[in-house]
């Protein structure tokens, strides 16, 4: 998807380069030939190549999704989005199909490793529960 925009319009919600942030969420206000005017939602005006810019799921969930083959784009703003979301909720676990993405948490997680937890996994069919080392282990073992 790197450099084919999809359907970018005025009135596009998107997401843009940023030097502070790596990406930000905009709305486009215009479209000059290959070029953007954008307002991000700190609101900055920026204009950006239309190949540079990627559209935004403005329906995502608000604490993400636990398996980035739900994310309705999956390009670099909205995977990073993502993992950003529920890493703010202490979900530091997220499947991308059958592949486990783990974010430190940089702090104790009560429970996270626990007798109980690891229990609750054993047996269980892959994907039925949320996202867990022990969903990959229990997945190994079998």
């Amino acid at each position: 998807m790197m450099g084919m925009p999809v359907n970018i319009s005025v009135g596009s919600h998107i997401w843009v380069g940023d030097p502070e942030f790596a990406w930000i969420d905009g709305i486009v206000l215009s479209i000059n030939g290959e070029e953007v005017e954008i307002q991000t939602t700190n609101g900055k005006m920026v204009v950006a190549k239309v190949a540079k810019v990627y559209p935004k799921d403005v329906e995502a969930p608000a604490g993400g999704v636990d398996d980035m083959t739900k994310l309705s784009y999956l390009h670099e703003p909205a995977v990073l989005h993502n993992l950003a979301t529920r890493y703010q909720i202490s979900e530091i676990y997220t499947y991308t199909g059958n592949i486990l993405i783990a974010i430190n948490p940089f702090q104790g997680l009560s429970n996270l490793y626990d007798a109980h937890m690891m229990e609750r996994y054993k047996g269980e069919p892959f994907g039925e529960l949320s996202p867990h080392v022990f969903a990959i282990a229990d997945v190994a073992y079998r």
